[in-house]
């Protein structure tokens, strides 16, 4: 799943080829991909791209009448957990087909360039928006603060955090607490912590919010650092080379040398170093446990 770093990267990507042009058509290719009705989509046509932007992990694209007169439209995508952005040089014109293949929705320039959501798998939860004001979209109006903007400090992760009774995993993830972070940043933020992915939040001292958040900054604009400029298509190879735990289990700890363990959920999984994060311990997975009874 794209996250934080990659959706940055993307919309510095978008924002370099596309800015200034202006929108020949915009298609959807798949019926569950489009949510909303008002605005119609035909009223992007003609209009000029003058802004890419990142709303956590939702890109926002804003287009406008030539001439920068008017209130400009907004284009929010969630690519989800399996979307991608796949720019074309050239684009064809014609309206795409809908099918089963994983072409979900198109944008056409007006140099014929443009670009592709595609989203693999069965589980279709790409999500386009057009919306008149990005709050109008329900998970850009509930995000949680950008853990990369200058107001998001040590202070504000501590009142974030008390009183709240979950693990700090699942604390990360939520993108009504915190906005940008998924899966595989959260693994990654937490092994820079040394922390546990089972800690309850509520139970962090200061010293280890201090640690918490500067792992949080350091993990995330590193990893920003390393996709800014890369192109779109070379984004996911990118951020598998930069992780250290998430999805190596069975590898040794570039740390430690530990062996990066998992646990498995319905949906996801995670990976942690137990000479790192939990003491040695190796924690629980329910699910080995449920196959061994």
């Amino acid at each position: 799943m794209p996250e934080l770093p990659e959706v940055e990267a993307l919309a510095a990507f978008l924002r370099e080829r596309a800015t200034g042009h202006a929108i020949a058509h915009a298609y959807p290719a798949a019926i569950s991909v489009l949510k909303t009705y008002d605005p119609p989509l035909v009223a992007l046509d003609r209009q000029v791209v003058s802004a890419v932007s990142r709303h956590g992990k939702f890109l926002d694209l804003s287009a406008g009448p030539p001439g920068g007169d008017g209130t400009p439209l907004h284009l929010i995508v969630h690519l989800a957990r399996a979307g991608w952005l796949r720019w074309r040089e050239e684009i064809p014109a014609q309206p795409p087909k809908p099918g089963k293949g994983p072409l979900a929705f198109r944008v056409i320039l007006d140099d014929g360039s443009g670009f592709d959501l595609t989203e693999a798998g069965t589980q279709k939860r790409l999500a386009v928006y057009l919306v008149r004001d990005p709050m109008d979209v329900p998970g850009v109006a509930s995000l949680g603060p950008d853990p990369l903007d200058a107001a998001f400090t040590a202070e504000t992760l501590a009142a974030l955090l008390a009183g709240r009774r979950m693990q700090i995993k699942g604390v990360l993830r939520d993108q009504r607490i915190i906005a940008g972070i998924g899966n595989a940043y959260s693994d990654e933020v937490l092994h820079a912590a040394r922390m546990s992915p089972f800690k309850v939040a509520s139970s962090l001292t200061p010293e280890q919010v201090t640690g918490l958040y500067d792992a949080i900054v350091m993990t995330l604009t590193d990893a920003s650092k390393r996709a800014a400029g890369v192109a779109a298509g070379d984004l996911k190879a990118e951020k598998k080379t930069g992780l250290r735990v998430h999805g190596k289990a069975g590898q040794p700890c570039p740390v430690c040398g530990d062996t990066i363990r998992e646990v498995s959920f319905a949906d996801s999984a995670l990976q942690y170093c137990p000479t790192c994060q939990t003491g040695g311990k190796p924690l629980a997975d329910r699910r080995l446990s449920r196959l061994l009874k």
